[in-house]
């Protein structure tokens, strides 16, 4: 099996610019983010929400992509439809012509440079060993791996293959130097990765890695109203990817109380207190370290 198309994608939330403003520099110097083995794509996710600098217009497009999704007629709003486009143009989602899709995101949340994998398999845990051995600082994050692709609702599901480049912290709207030149260089390990996996030039490999994969989402305390009662603690705060204890507070409460982790297992947190998501008041991801083996 070899990787012959890979499609770049920027800008599927508009306000994160990041990646657009790295689209537009490839697009000057295209042979930056070529390859002999493969082509490469360039893809401009969400321009309309990108132009009116909202994260989306009518839904967020990250979470239009399930196969019942993109099959139903019924789903009409801006996104919906820009999701079955997206899915004409690079799938389509089961049989697609897209080997690849790397898709580029920012986030506020202090997680540094994130490879972000939905599924699992040797390609993904081949490219997760080669890009922490070139960029150590690198976390892998495995989403929601157990899930069939076709239950996946995120874009970069409708590649054959597909990963998200995910750096912070940096705030909606906003270029910063350190997260623009992570994102650039993560993009290019893969693109590295992919050129050295077709001609089967890759290095020797460890046998496992550190990895994260998701638990669950906690939302931020709510009243019976759904009014907010209380913030991210500061114990957790910028703590991305690191570890809390059971019995350590995670939410402050306004009245003055907290809020502590349940349960007996120590996890680590990811997206905190993610700007993004107080739409729908997600406080923080949850996650378990785990030792992801390399096959």
């Amino acid at each position: 099996m070899s990787i012959k198309n890979v499609a770049v994608v920027c800008g599927t939330h508009g306000n994160e610019i990041t990646g657009v403003y790295l689209m537009k520099k490839w697009q000057k110097a295209f042979e930056q983010i070529s390859r002999a083995s493969f082509s490469t794509k360039l893809l401009q996710g969400n321009p309309k929400a990108y132009e009116i600098n909202r994260r989306y217009v009518d839904r967020d497009l990250n979470r239009q992509f399930a196969s019942k999704d993109l099959e139903n007629p019924e789903l009409s709003h801006y996104e919906a439809l820009r999701a079955k486009s997206i899915n004409q143009i690079l799938g389509p989602k089961g049989k697609s012509k897209t080997d690849l899709v790397i898709d580029l995101h920012t986030t506020t949340s202090n997680m540094g440079p994130t490879l972000l994998m939905p599924q699992k398999g040797p390609f993904y845990s081949r490219l997760a060993a080669y890009v922490k051995s070139k960029m150590p600082e690198v976390v892998v994050f495995c989403d929601e791996d157990h899930k069939k692709n076709e239950e996946h609702h995120l874009l970069c599901t409708v590649g054959k293959y597909g990963v998200i480049v995910e750096v912070g912290p940096v705030p909606q709207s906003v270029l910063r130097h350190d997260v623009f030149e992570q994102s650039e260089q993560l993009t290019q390990h893969i693109l590295d990765f992919v050129e050295l996996f077709n001609t089967d030039a890759l290095p020797k490999l460890p046998s496992s890695i550190e990895a994260f994969r998701f638990v669950k989402s906690l939302k931020l305390p709510l009243d019976a109203d759904g009014e907010r009662i209380g913030m991210v603690h500061k114990n957790i705060q910028d703590g991305d990817f690191k570890p809390v204890k059971p019995g350590e507070p995670i939410f402050q409460l306004f009245d003055g109380g907290t809020v502590s982790l349940d349960g007996d297992e120590t996890l680590y947190t990811a997206f905190v207190n993610e700007a993004a998501y107080y739409d729908n008041n997600l406080a923080t991801s949850l996650m378990r370290k785990i030792c992801l083996e390399v096959e």
